[in-house]
């Protein structure tokens, strides 16, 4: 009997550790993935809660409004139609005109990542703008780009299935995969490919006669070129039988969406981008199997992958801690909203984060940024350094951060931009005692990687845990 109860609970004790608090290093790692960067008052009250409430909490916290204001241009969609006969100095001053408006796009989304109270939603809506990919370099239309940023919103934490079929006929998307020349009689591919590719099912798992016959059902698919609308122009549309993964029939794209939805690699697929982007560089297949079934049981409810992903072991896992490399946008949106810097208008930052690789609204083709190891080489690191040495020395030296030229944004406004950085360390600091270690496990997500021998205090100390390649990781 005792050696049967023994047993039980061995058996239990995982089940009875779900339930205890998570503490100070579990709440730290859960608030570094989740929300750019944790400070000290957030990781001590998530630390009194349990793996599952903390992350209840978290996701009961999105979907709320954007507290930045809009541009006041969202509205206003121009036709490009209205540059036929325009003289060259017109076609000028409109391609001025857009180039703003795309910066004060960017402008308004990164903002929106400092103030945010909900710095999951932003992370999960820069997450599906690099998996649903379009650019302004392509779309050239800041209005559709606005347009698509607001659909990512409404369904980040809802169902794949409908943000799939809607971003599939999203104005911007058919114009970046050149959805309004898939014709009847003349398929035009690009969609159809991307669609299975990276949007749903992944490499290997379709061939190029389900690509072509996909493209046929989504014929017709098109942009009204006045008010920016999706338009669906039958005419165009190719109504016969067609086969795709083995299913024959007279598919529209809907039909091939929903096709395409059944397969239990789409699931797979998804749940795999999400182990990436939280959990670690290589997905557990066993793992990514089961969350994936959930998915799919649950009608690709985001929160019910999410809520799995964040609460299993497999997350807290000691070889799971600072394994992934921080985004250029993790990076600077982290290290401002942790040390709670003031800033005035966001160009430096933007600009930092394109220097360092990640504009967004352009990611750098249809695959998106790879991530990863791929954001860190002998020259991004330097950057990356020099970047944060400004950034902590702003008020001793006001100068514009490296590489990046002023007049990108004006110089002017760039040079008043830096100059608003401020960072009050003295009140930062007042949070931790004299040599205490509660501050290299705030700033650092493992042990420093550099042995600096000094004994340096406050700002000084603090400078040299964000310069330590420990810095860069999550």
């Amino acid at each position: 009997m005792a050696k049967r109860l023994l047993v039980l609970l061995i058996a239990l004790l995982p089940v009875l550790a779900s339930g205890a608090p998570m503490g100070f290093d579990e709440a730290r790692h859960l608030l570094n993935r989740t929300s750019f960067a944790g400070n000290v008052e957030d990781i001590e009250a998530f630390g009194k809660l349990t793996r599952a409430q903390a992350v209840d909490q978290l996701l009961g916290w999105t979907g709320g409004r954007v507290a930045t204001p809009a541009p006041a241009w969202v509205n206003d969609f121009e036709s490009p139609r209205k540059l036929r006969g325009a003289s060259e100095e017109e076609r000028k001053a409109f391609q001025r005109q857009q180039f703003e408006k795309g910066a004060e796009l960017r402008r308004w989304w990164v903002t929106e990542m400092l103030t945010t109270q909900s710095p999951l939603t932003e992370k999960m809506v820069l997450f599906w703008h690099n998996h649903f990919v379009s650019s302004l370099q392509k779309v050239r239309s800041p209005v559709l780009m606005y347009r698509q940023n607001q659909l990512l919103r409404k369904h980040a934490f809802g169902y794949f299935g409908d943000m799939l079929h809607e971003v599939s006929k999203d104005p911007a998307m058919v114009v970046y995969l050149d959805g309004a020349s898939n014709r009847k009689g003349q398929p035009n591919e690009n969609f159809a490919r991307e669609v299975m590719e990276l949007f749903t099912l992944g490499e290997g798992n379709y061939g190029e006669q389900d690509i072509k016959e996909a493209a046929r059902a989504f014929t017709g698919w098109s942009i009204d070129l006045e008010s920016g609308e999706f338009l669906f122009r039958r005419p165009a549309h190719d109504d016969g039988v067609k086969t795709v993964l083995g299913r024959s029939g007279n598919f529209d794209g809907d039909a091939v969406l929903d096709i395409l939805l059944a397969q239990p690699q789409t699931a797979e697929l998804i749940v795999s981008k999400l182990w990436r982007e939280f959990v670690s560089p290589q997905p557990d297949s066993a793992e990514v199997r089961r969350i994936a079934r959930m998915f799919r049981d649950n009608r690709y409810n985001v929160k019910v992958a999410l809520r799995a992903l964040l609460t299993s072991d497999a997350f807290y896992a000691p070889q799971n801690r600072a394994a992934l490399i921080k985004s250029p946008i993790d990076l600077i949106v982290g290290t401002l909203r942790q040390f709670r810097f003031e800033t005035g208008e966001v160009t430096p930052f933007l600009l930092a984060a394109r220097q360092l690789g990640q504009d967004v609204f352009a990611p750098p083709n249809v695959k998106g940024w790879p991530g990863g190891e791929a954001w860190i080489n002998s020259a991004s690191l330097l950057s990356r350094k020099q970047f944060l040495e400004r950034l902590f020395r702003a008020q001793e030296m006001p100068q514009p951060l490296p590489a990046m030229a002023p007049n990108a944004d004006g110089g002017a406004r760039f040079a008043r931009a830096v100059m608003d950085i401020h960072f009050d360390s003295e009140r930062w600091l007042k949070q931790f005692k004299p040599g205490d270690a509660a501050l290299m496990k705030v700033v650092l997500a493992a042990e420093p990687a550099s042995t600096v021998a000094t004994a340096a205090q406050g700002v000084e100390r603090l400078r040299e845990l964000v310069l330590d390649p420990s810095y860069q990781l999550k």
